[in-house]
């Protein structure tokens, strides 16, 4: 029976492996953008508030003003994914994302996206190197995509959550600028480094995209990841048009991966964009509660969403019959890889309910 057994998972790899041949995927984070915004726009009693908001005046005109105020703020994710894919955690009509975690802070949340599963030892965003696999480091391992896997993060702990250092696993983290392969980078590296940091272990995410989309062009890997950081930073620090701002300009940089990736002979048809966030944000009623997040001081903090857009995808699902969480994800990008999931982690979270059924 266990020859029989060893048999089966051989024989389920093989499959994988071929099925998987031409598929991608991209996955990407926007760290601590809350549900609230992606399908509610600005918050207006906090978008009108000085304490928040510099410039009021420009912040109603761009986000209150319209008569779609989510579309207004995120409209690729309201344009394009929603309809022909998924856009799961609208919570004010029946739709539910959150982590299983119980820290509804960064590193676990991360851990949980990449691994499939909530860590309990993980318990602070110190940069130790992570004790669990990722979905990342396990396919660098498998044969049909062995040095087709990349990351690139604007903060500084990737390398870390990712282990760059076991898995083998590249993380363009930007706290040193790499060494530039044509003259765009040649120009962006210099860009970068003149560029005053604002958070110490944080870069602007232009330069993360723009890395990104240049080693897209490049290099053809069939997995990346990319993490988005300023829709965090800025909350925390109580700029609420500037993360508004942040998340504008970051959905458009998702319709600029889109629309690249459609245009590329290696990715059109067989490319699935996967985007969430590693944790809500506070939803009390305090003045300044969305600032924060983490479980026992900012309620609802676990509180997520997930989009999902891609040739095996349904379009128009926005509910799953429970809650969808970020243990999910993992299972997910691997499905849509056509790689059973179940030889990366069996107990991890099972994907999302969203793929058509196989044509006979």
């Amino acid at each position: 029976m266990k020859i029989l057994s060893m048999l089966a998972v051989a024989l389920s790899l093989s499959a994988s492996g071929a099925a998987a041949a031409d598929n991608r995927v991209v996955l990407v984070t926007l760290d601590g953008l809350r549900w609230q915004e992606v399908f509610r726009g600005a918050d207006p009693v906090v978008a009108e508030d000085p304490t928040f908001v510099e410039d009021r005046k420009a912040v109603k005109a761009a986000y209150l003003d319209p008569a779609d105020r989510k579309a207004a703020l995120t409209p690729f994710l309201h344009e394009v994914v929603a309809k022909q894919g998924v856009l799961i955690g609208d919570r004010d009509h029946g739709s539910c994302a959150r982590v299983t975690n119980d820290q509804w802070f960064s590193y676990p949340g991360y851990n949980e996206i990449l691994t499939g599963r909530p860590d309990p030892a993980i318990k602070s965003n110190d940069p130790t190197p992570n004790a669990n696999v990722t979905v990342l480091e396990w396919l660098n391992r498998q044969p049909a995509f062995k040095g087709k896997v990349m990351a690139f993060t604007s903060w500084n702990v990737f390398p870390a959550i990712i282990n760059s250092a076991r898995s083998g696993v590249p993380v363009d983290d930007g706290m040193t600028t790499p060494k530039p392969r044509n003259a765009f980078e040649a120009a962006l590296g210099r860009m970068q480094a003149q560029t005053p940091r604002i958070w110490p272990t944080v870069r602007f995410d232009v330069f993360t995209h723009n890395y990104a989309l240049e080693a897209l062009k490049r290099d053809k890997p069939k997995v990346v990841y990319i993490s988005y950081g300023e829709t965090d930073d800025f909350a925390h620090e109580g700029h609420y048009g500037l993360t508004l701002d942040a998340a504008r300009r970051t959905d458009g940089f998702l319709r600029e991966l889109w629309t690249t990736l459609q245009a590329d002979k290696a990715y059109a048809g067989k490319t699935t964009l996967i985007v969430t966030t590693d944790h809500g944000r506070g939803a009390g009623v305090k003045q300044g509660d969305w600032k924060g997040h983490g479980k026992g001081l900012w309620p609802n903090s676990d509180e997520t969403w997930i989009a999902v857009i891609g040739p095996g995808v349904k379009a128009g699902v926005s509910k799953t019959s429970e809650c969808a969480g970020a243990d999910q994800v993992a299972a997910t990008a691997l499905t849509a890889l056509g790689v059973d999931w179940r030889a990366f982690d069996a107990k991890a979270g099972a994907p999302l309910d969203i793929f058509k059924a196989p044509a006979n």
